[in-house]
């Protein structure tokens, strides 16, 4: 399904395009976003060459994720990015990352229900799940307020900035949310 285009109170989830990029480095080029992802911090050559690829991978058949740009519903800046990687029987993976200056503003949250609502609704999904490191405090908070339920401890899960990181696991099921689910049994 091409283009997707999710529309919430204030944001707007859509397609990357090729004028994301310099907004995107907001968010891939700050260490202090990176620091709880699973990728290094990006050059803006790195991430040119990764928003090209997205935008491909976004319009191929069948897609493999549904990579997201997070835009202000105004100005359809970017503002961060959100994605389901699909898995099998019937899951998926959810990560976000939001740039720095809009933080703690409910932005993340926003786009993470629209997000878990295309994915039990349009994609029927029957779980989604999502990791994030032990000092990521806030994304803790926001994934327990959208029912996740805690799992367990991944050890040495991801190798970023020159170290490796534990991971805490989270997953929703479709029937523990109140979004609309086509999966059936």
């Amino acid at each position: 399904m091409y283009p997707v285009r999710i529309e919430g109170e204030r944001i707007v989830l859509r397609e990357f395009e090729e004028r994301d990029l310099d907004a995107s480095m907001a968010v891939v080029g700050d260490p202090d976003v990176t620091i709880s992802l699973s990728f290094d911090t990006r050059t803006r050559e790195e991430q040119a060459e990764r928003l090209t690829a997205d935008i491909a991978r976004g319009q191929s058949e069948p897609r493999p994720d549904y990579y997201l740009a997070i835009a202000d519903r105004q100005t359809d800046e970017l503002i961060g990015f959100i994605r389901i990687g699909l898995g099998g029987h019937r899951s998926g993976e959810l990560g976000y990352a939001l740039r720095r200056s809009h933080w703690r503003q409910g932005y993340t949250h926003e786009a993470a229900q629209l997000m878990l609502a295309h994915g039990f609704g349009e994609l029927g999904l029957h779980r989604i799940q999502a990791a994030c490191g032990p000092d990521n405090l806030a994304s803790q908070a926001i994934l327990r307020r959208l029912n996740f339920e805690y799992e367990g401890r991944m050890r040495d899960h991801v190798f970023t900035n020159g170290a490796w990181r534990d991971s805490l696991l989270y997953s929703v099921l479709a029937d523990e949310t109140p979004y609309p689910s086509r999966a059936s049994t």
